[in-house]
């Protein structure tokens, strides 16, 4: 079930609520989860749900929230902040997260 969150910290806060409790980081090729010292190629995991939010004053300012599920059992966010990657993505990466 889709829930529907109006701010970013909103959208974290019910996540956390229903069990995605650890945090994510994007890598080129995976993600990774510094709490657990692993990372996760994009065959390892599922986006379970993702919330997009655009700034209100600053077009700039847009993220999207997912709700990741590892194959292992682990679940959390990974928080995606556009234009602040400067590390390119790999086309499999890229592939996962335009699926949803």
């Amino acid at each position: 079930m889709m829930n529907s969150y109006d701010t970013l910290s909103e959208a974290l806060d019910g996540l956390n609520k229903r069990g995605y409790t650890i945090d994510f980081n994007m890598q080129s090729d995976s993600v990774y989860c510094k709490a657990l010292g692993k990372s996760f190629k994009p065959e390892d995991f599922e986006i379970v749900a993702f919330y997009r939010f655009e700034g209100n004053t600053d077009p700039g300012d847009e993220s999207i929230v997912y709700a990741l599920k590892t194959k292992s059992g682990h679940q959390g966010v990974l928080v995606d902040a556009y234009g602040l990657y400067s590390d390119p993505l790999t086309a499999e990466m890229v592939q996962k997260l335009k699926t949803h």
